[in-house]
């Protein structure tokens, strides 16, 4: 299965440190570094977040849907990580890209269309019992059997690609081209 490799929480830390610039770096003439750090919001807790996921009716697509349950907008990864029972790897963002920060208002949801496999016949197609999403790699994943999302007994998987958090499932599914 060619998919992309699964980051240990520890290399994950360590790239978003990297990509978070120091106290000590000098701050821009007119002063807007500080103002961009205050406009952001915090990342979501753990308990902030409300995570879901189910079978679409074209069978090759699992939905995710995230829900901002705090009383604050709080960002999450752009791209949910999303892997594949005990199958290395996880589904490989579309379109490509790095991890950054996605706000989600109070109280709003945001979506992502995961396609699991392209041709349900392929013949070198994977079978799992469970997907394990996480709307941000700082945060411990939910894990879904294929009985709780609606797929019977098995996830078939073959190069999985997941959509970045979109503000509808239409807006997700339509970067898979399906809508």
């Amino acid at each position: 299965m060619r998919i992309r490799p699964v980051l240990t929480l520890s290399a994950v830390a360590a790239a978003l440190l990297l990509a978070v610039p120091q106290s000590g770096a000098a701050a821009s003439p007119s002063g807007s570094h500080a103002s961009k750090a205050a406009a952001q919001p915090k990342k979501c807790s753990a308990n902030a977040v409300r995570l879901r996921a189910e079978q679409s009716s074209d069978r090759r697509v699992v939905h995710l849907r995230v829900t901002n349950r705090s009383s604050r907008a709080c960002t999450v990864d752009r791209i949910p990580t999303v892997t594949f029972g005990d199958l290395d790897g996880a589904a490989l963002p579309k379109p490509a890209g790095q991890s950054a920060p996605y706000r989600i208002a109070a109280g709003r949801t945001a979506y992502a269309s995961v396609r699991t496999i392209a041709d349900q016949s392929d013949p070198d197609a994977r079978r799992v019992r469970s997907i394990t999403a996480s709307a941000d790699p700082s945060l411990f994943g939910r894990t879904f059997t294929a009985r709780e999302l609606g797929a019977g007994s098995a996830v078939l998987v073959w190069e999985p690609v997941t959509t970045w958090w979109k503000p509808s499932a239409a807006a997700a599914d339509r970067v898979l081209g399906l809508r």
